[in-house]
């Protein structure tokens, strides 16, 4: 019977796991196929002409594209910089409003986006501040801190609090042990959080919806427009094509180079 068991289970596993790889894997595959569809719905013959239209005709999409590219990579830095100096902060000192800080951290982690997204958009018009793509970097990085400090204070839960002592021994002053201890043993969890947060704002919709203007569009904003309007909508096949094939080569760029990056 434990035999039996011992071969079976393998087998369900293998058949579980290649299940879940067909659907998740499928979409994509039909994706890429539509995207090289001469016609718009139904499969009428090979043709380039969505890639044609897509690097001819849609300067809004690649500008839109670009504008996403500029706002996850700012809202990621700033982000990972605030966040990894609350995490810091929030692990080694006490001041009586630390545990608040800590609740309402875990709270805008569960909040709905379509919350976030209207609180910003409130609280940016109650100041009046209107600075286009501004706006959307500033909500951003409001998104991301609290996914960043959580990432930053889970390593530095595993912190082993006597290398600080030891460097506090030989002499070391708080920058120096902030610079040359804290964040090197935290930097696989500040990378990871970069690229989260870099992650989170490049495919976030509702925010962006709800705090975007006139010349702040992004790709996710963009790519919404151009279904809902444009006759010529499956060029977001070929598009979503070429983002997939960017994002195969940067984790195999990343992959790379990641263990030489951590290590140093």
């Amino acid at each position: 019977m434990n035999n039996l068991q011992g071969i079976q289970t393998p087998r369900l596993s293998r058949v579980v796991f290649i299940l879940t790889a067909i659907f998740l894997i499928a979409p994509l595959l039909i994706l890429i196929a539509y995207s090289f569809n001469g016609g718009k719905n139904s499969w009428t013959g090979f043709s380039l002409r969505w890639y044609e239209i897509l690097f001819t005709r849609k300067e809004m999409l690649w500008q839109a594209f670009f504008n996403s590219i500029l706002v996850s990579i700012t809202a990621g830095i700033i982000a990972t910089i605030v966040g990894t100096l609350s995490a810091i902060g929030l692990h080694w000192y006490r001041f009586r409003t630390k545990h608040y800080i800590q609740v309402s951290n875990f709270i805008a982690l569960v909040l709905p986006e379509i919350v976030v997204g209207l609180s910003l958009a409130i609280f940016l018009t109650s100041l009046k501040i209107n600075l286009g793509l501004g706006n959307v970097i500033l909500a951003h990085v409001a998104f991301i801190i609290p996914f960043v400090t959580l990432m930053v204070l889970a390593r530095l839960d595993e912190f082993d609090s006597s290398i600080i002592e030891a460097a506090e021994d030989l002499g070391a002053k708080d920058l120096q042990i902030l610079t040359k201890v804290i964040i090197p043993i935290a930097k696989p969890s500040i990378i990871g959080g970069f690229v989260t947060g870099v992650t989170l704002s490049l495919e976030d919709f509702v925010i962006t919806l709800f705090v975007g203007g006139v010349g702040s569009t992004t790709l996710p904003v963009a790519i919404n427009n151009t279904i809902r309007k444009d006759p010529d909508s499956n060029v977001v096949y070929a598009l979503s094509v070429i983002l997939i094939a960017g994002t195969v080569l940067l984790v195999f760029t990343a992959r790379r180079f990641l263990k030489y990056i951590v290590k140093t």
